[in-house]
């Protein structure tokens, strides 16, 4: 019995030894792997509450800065949203996020964010398959034909607007104003809303829309995430109102230059190849997000682009030389086109530079997809990924040149507003 026994405990202390020595070498290899430095705050809400504060009192850039001194310059750790979150600096992280889309990282929003402007069964769903679907609609809707179609109608707007709400009046607040604006224009090229009283009706949802954005993600009745909630819910249930009408328009809006369809038509339109068209409540979804990306991002921007301007006397005077010359060039009544846009070169920098100095967003967030490593540092599968302009636009290293928008301009992945509105999308 015993020399029976013997082989397999002979193979069993092997098995044991094998096992021991595996595991030893696992131990080893990982307390040779480091997390990025940085800490994650009290339980639940990690550190949201100073990244909020630092935004609402205009100095959102202190919360990056502190940790980049304190931890590392190239990669932190934080908390945020409830997740685990690297947030990585400086042009080599922006290179590395960008170039890593759907190998390493894909699209991320916060679930919080989410549930204000998502319908609830598609909080959950893929990001991923929410960037492939909206991909399908972009490219068609941003292409150099389209935009220029766009740029009349920009026009007959702004000089309505201005008519309207500023002539009238000796002194105006621009913040308020340029949301008007850039709603209206937002409602009219997206959606082909025209009536003042229904854009009105969504703005007045929107804005709590926006507001609950930014605020502490506290559920409760009465709290601005809560009303933020329930503003969401009544637009996406305004925009399944639309498209029910819309649908019945559809056959003149498709017989109408491709360049004139709205995006909410086109994607009522647009099959993938599968010939399967997208529901309504994902269209709502998108609709949504796009307002969100493009509403207060460009009211913030006009809006710093006007103060620097009246505290820079010698560069408006400037702007004002190159767009006085476009307006003598044109017919009286005669609106602006590509060809004259082309031309306010100088006014663009002054805004590339006002977008700079105020980024009016803070950056995109991404979800590691797979375990990968970063300047020696592991970044775990599921982490979050945020990279944020602050990283970079007020560093003398990467904009040391008074003239830096002019030429070819600055550096690669120094300049957030170059990618910023691709990556919050896509």
């Amino acid at each position: 019995m015993d020399d029976l026994f013997f082989p397999y405990f002979i193979h069993l202390v092997a098995l044991s030894i094998s096992l021991s020595l595996i595991f030893l070498v696992y131990k080893k290899k990982s307390l040779n792997i480091k997390f990025p430095p940085g800490r994650t705050g009290w339980p639940i809400i990690g550190e949201a509450w100073g990244f909020v504060m630092a935004g609402k009192r205009g100095t959102p850039e202190k919360f990056f800065n502190d940790r980049m001194k304190r931890y590392s310059t190239e990669v932190f750790q934080t908390s945020l949203f409830g997740d685990n979150m690297a947030v990585f600096c400086g042009a080599s992280g922006n290179k590395f996020l960008f170039s890593s889309e759907n190998k390493h990282v894909a699209t991320w929003w916060p679930r919080t964010i989410k549930k204000i402007i998502y319908f609830p069964e598609h909080v959950d769903n893929s990001s991923i398959e929410e960037t492939a679907a909206l991909r399908r609609f972009l490219p068609e809707f941003l292409k150099p034909e389209a935009l220029q179609h766009y740029i009349p109608i920009m026009d007959s707007m702004a000089r309505e607007h201005l008519e309207a709400d500023w002539c009238p009046h000796k002194q105006v607040r621009v913040f308020p104003l340029s949301k008007k604006y850039t709603f209206a224009l937002a409602c009219r090229l997206f959606m082909r809303i025209r009536d003042p009283d229904h854009v009105t009706r969504l703005a007045n949802q929107f804005s709590l829309v926006t507001d609950g954005l930014v605020s502490v993600p506290i559920n409760f009745p009465g709290t601005t995430y809560n009303r933020a909630i329930k503003g969401g819910k009544m637009i996406r249930e305004e925009l399944l109102a639309i498209m029910k009408r819309r649908e019945g328009e559809l056959i003149s809006d498709i017989k109408d230059d491709a360049g004139a369809i709205d995006l909410l038509t086109r994607m009522l339109i647009t099959s993938d190849d599968n010939g399967k068209t997208m529901n309504h409540k994902e269209i709502a979804n998108k609709i949504i997000g796009l307002l969100v990306a493009s509403h207060d991002t460009t009211s913030s921007s006009i809006t710093m682009v006007m103060y620097y301007l009246a505290q820079h006397p010698c560069i408006y005077q400037k702007v004002l030389k190159e767009q006085t010359e476009i307006a003598m060039s044109k017919a009286p009544g005669e609106l602006l086109n590509w060809n004259d846009v082309q031309k306010m070169k100088y006014s663009w920098c002054v805004v590339c530079e006002a977008m700079r100095f105020s980024s009016p967003a803070q950056g995109a967030f991404r979800e590691a997809i797979t375990d990968f490593f970063y300047a020696g540092f592991i970044i775990p599968k599921g982490w979050k990924v945020h990279w944020s302009v602050h990283s970079t636009h007020k560093n003398p290293k990467y904009f040391p040149d008074p003239s830096r928008f002019e030429g070819s301009g600055p550096a690669p992945y120094t300049f957030g507003w170059r990618f910023l509105f691709l990556c919050t999308m896509w």
